[in-house]
Formats: C-alpha cells, structure tokens, sequence
C-alpha cells in the first residue's frame, strides 16, 4: 500500500475537540487526506457519526479511540486503530477508565478557587456535555474566556501541569490493559506522540517500548503535531529498532487551538512500514 496523506489520530466534540465529527470528516476531506480516523479520548461515542460522514464523502475511513493510560507515573496515551466500537470488553474498559474524570475535575476546580479562580468547575462543563468526559482542556477553554490566560497554551503552562496549581494526577488505565482491550477489539495499538512524555531518563523510554511490544502493542507515531522533524527521525529509529510500524496523525482538536491542521504533516519515510498496512482489512470504503 502506497504511502498515503492519512490522519489517524483527532479529536471532536464528543471527547474535547471543538468540532463535530462529521465537520471533521469534512475539514480532512477539505484538506487532502486519503485515510482519517477519529479518536476521541476514551470515548468511542462519535464513531458511526464520523464513518458515515466519511463514507457520504468517499473518504476511507479507520476507526479509532485514544486511551489513556499510567506507566511509571506518567500519564501516557494509546492510540487504538481498526477496533470494533461495539467490542463489549473494550467499551466496559473505556466507562471504567472514565469514570474518574468527575471526582478529578472537582479537586482541580478547588485547586484553581483556592488560588482566586472561582467556577471553574461549572464553567468548564459548558464546554461539554458529559462530565465523564471532563478534562485539563475544557477547563482551559473556561479560563481564557474568563480572561485569566491570552491562550489555552498559557493555562496549561501557568495552571494545569504537575506542580501548578490546578493539576490532578489520576490514575488511568494500565498499559496492558489498554493494549488488550484494543486488541481484543480487532485493532492496532499505537504509542501516541511518544516526544510528549516527560520520562526521567531514556532508561523509562525504553522501558515504555519495550512493555508495549511485551503486550502485543505493534505501532508509534513517528509524525504528529507535537513532534519536529529531529523527534520524527528520532521515532522513526526506534520504530525499527522495536519492530513497529509507523503512525501519522495531526492530534488535531479545533481550528483555533491546534498547531497543525488535518492533513498537514509531513509524509512518513519510506523505509518505515505504515500502519495502515497492517490494518488493510479494517478500513472501511
């Protein structure tokens, strides 16, 4: 299979992007993408929105979910593509995984009143519609409407990262089971934006890798948005070395917050395998 302009990793308003899934499928279509998956975090809520909108427009179409996840004190995120959404083992994992954003979200709103941001609490739930699904990014949004922060990137960086005032850690799923639940579903487990993690030392990388192939995860994402060109390289590397195939996806959330759009990322390398190979008989036409 050709090397393709596919987008496998975004997010819509069913977990905390801000648009819709079928104006997402339109935005890639818009923009060139030969293949699009939607992977709302823990969520598999949008999936037949997004692959009917998709199938309207003749665009391929991979299911998708992002699953969240603690290794070694990290919050680590993993990318399941090609999974069954009706999969009862993977859809009880994802309820139960949700289930402490909630209580999470109520301790981060005390932590930022306890600073002088009253609200935040009620403020972010405008910004979605389940509080299951309440996370670091809705409280964001509130705060720059609030005027307390010029951007969403400021908030995280002023509020909502490990000793700032108003980060909560919680604890997620586990690796293994995050990777088998994607599995079980038929799918292909995928490290995402592996640069992201603050890991101690290349020792704990390493182990991450090494744990994920242990546990049948077979993919990584070498371009995404957060990654550089030296990071793209970098992954690319360890792709090999670790024998996974290669993932490309914007993580994109919404026009006005996200770096890079639908379909704007680099090509993968050429010696890389993509995973889109792997999973030749899950896309849906």
């Amino acid at each position: 299979m050709a090397i393709l302009n596919a987008d496998l990793h975004c997010h819509s308003t069913i977990s905390d992007g801000t648009l819709e899934p079928e104006a997402l499928a339109a935005r890639a279509h818009a923009n060139g993408v030969e293949l699009w998956a939607l992977t709302d975090h823990d969520e598999l809520g949008g999936q037949q929105r997004a692959m009917q909108a998709a199938r309207a427009l003749g665009l391929p179409y991979l299911t998708g979910v992002e699953i969240s996840v603690t290794f070694a004190g990290l919050t680590v995120h993993i990318v399941g593509l090609g999974v069954d959404p009706e999969d009862a083992q993977l859809r009880d994992g994802l309820a139960r995984t949700r289930g402490g954003r909630e209580r999470r979200a109520r301790e981060m709103a005390e932590q930022l009143a306890a600073v002088g941001i009253r609200g935040a609490f009620e403020g972010a739930l405008k910004y979605v519609g389940n509080p299951e699904l309440i996370s670091r990014t809705h409280f964001a949004r509130y705060l720059v409407e609030a005027g307390v922060c010029h951007d969403t990137h400021e908030v995280f960086r002023r509020f909502l990262t490990e000793g700032k005032p108003g980060y909560v850690e919680h604890r997620w799923a586990t690796l293994g089971d995050a990777v088998r639940w994607i599995r079980t579903a038929g799918g292909v487990a995928v490290i995402a934006h592996p640069a992201r993690y603050a890991h101690p030392n290349p020792t704990q990388e390493y182990a991450l890798f090494a744990e994920f192939k242990a546990h049948g995860g077979q993919a990584v994402e070498v371009v995404t948005g957060s990654h550089s060109e030296a990071e793209a390289l970098r992954y690319a590397d360890l792709a090999l070395e670790f024998g996974l195939a290669a993932s490309r996806g914007s993580d994109f959330h919404s026009p006005d917050e996200s770096h890079t759009d639908l379909g704007a990322l680099p090509l993968l390398q050429g010696r890389l395998t993509p995973v889109w190979e792997l999973l030749a008989d899950r896309i849906i036409h």
